[in-house]
C-alpha cells in the first residue's frame, strides 16, 4: 500500500495536538504531600502504576523503551502519545497497542478533528451534554513522510472508521517498517485542513504549549466552541 503514495521530506512548524486538560493536572493525591519522603512515595506508587513511566523503562509492545524521549522539556506528552494507545478501539494510522502523535496545521483543523470525535463518543450514550476543555500543543517536525494530500479518496480516509482505520493502520505499519517519520493527509472532519500522524517519538520536536479552548455540548450534536486562556 504504502508504494500508491510519494514519500517527501518535509517540515513543519508549530503543528498542533489538542490535548484534554484533564491530563494536565497534577497527581490526585499530590495536595496530600507534606515531606520529601511522602514525595518520593507518591512517585515510586505512579511509576508502577503508570503505563507511560513503566513503558519508559521496559518499552511497550512495537516500541522500545529507547525509542521513548528523556531529557526534553514536555518529554511526558510526546512520551503519552506513543504508549496509550485504546486497547479496544484503534484510531486511523494508529492500532490498539500503539499510539501516534496526531496533529494538524491550523487550529481549526485540529477542533473539528476532536470535536467529531467527542461528538461521536456522546452520540453512543445517547446524551449531548457536556464540556470538554482542550490545550494547544504546539511541535515542529521534519523528514521522511507518507504523502497522502493528493489522494482524497484512498480507501485510509475513508470518512467510515470501520473502512478507512484497517486501511490506515495498514498504511501506518508500513510506514514504521519503512522507517517515516509519518504520514501527511488531508482532514477527513474538517475540508481543507491539513493533518499529521507522526509515528516515532524522536521525530516530535520542541513542543510547548499554548491556548485552551472549551467545546460545549447542550443537547445536540452541534458544540460551542470558545477560548478561554
Amino acid at each position: 500500500m504504502l508504494e500508491q503514495f510519494p514519500q517527501v521530506r518535509e517540515s513543519f512548524s508549530r503543528a498542533v495536538r489538542l490535548v484534554s486538560t484533564a491530563r494536565m493536572r497534577e497527581a490526585a493525591l499530590a495536595g496530600l504531600i507534606d515531606t520529601n519522603e511522602e514525595a518520593d512515595e507518591l512517585a515510586e506508587i505512579e511509576g508502577a502504576t503508570s503505563r507511560r513511566l513503566v513503558a519508559q523503562t521496559r518499552g511497550v509492545e512495537g516500541l522500545s523503551a529507547n525509542s521513548l524521549i528523556s531529557g526534553r522539556p514536555n518529554q511526558g506528552f510526546i512520551n503519552a502519545a506513543f504508549v496509550y494507545a485504546q486497547p479496544r478501539s484503534p484510531n486511523r494510522f494508529n492500532g490498539t497497542s500503539r499510539g501516534a502523535w496526531y496533529a494538524a496545521l491550523e487550529t481549526e483543523t485540529a477542533i473539528a478533528e476532536v470535536g467529531h470525535h467527542m461528538t461521536r463518543h456522546f452520540s453512543e450514550v445517547s446524551n449531548f451534554e457536556g464540556v470538554v476543555e482542550y490545550a494547544e500543543l504546539f511541535a515542529d517536525f521534519i523528514g521522511l513522510f507518507a504523502d497522502l494530500r493528493g489522494a482524497a479518496a484512498a480507501e485510509c480516509l475513508d470518512p467510515n472508521s470501520k473502512v478507512g482505520y484497517p486501511a490506515g493502520n495498514l498504511l501506518a505499519e508500513e510506514a514504521i517498517a519503512a522507517d517515516l517519520n509519518g504520514i501527511i493527509y488531508p482532514s477527513v472532519r474538517h475540508a481543507g485542513g491539513t493533518c499529521l500522524a507522526v509515528l516515532w517519538p524522536h521525530a516530535v520536536q520542541d513542543v510547548t504549549q499554548g491556548g485552551v479552548y472549551r467545546l460545549t455540548w447542550s443537547g445536540t450534536p452541534n458544540y460551542k466552541v470558545e477560548q478561554i486562556a
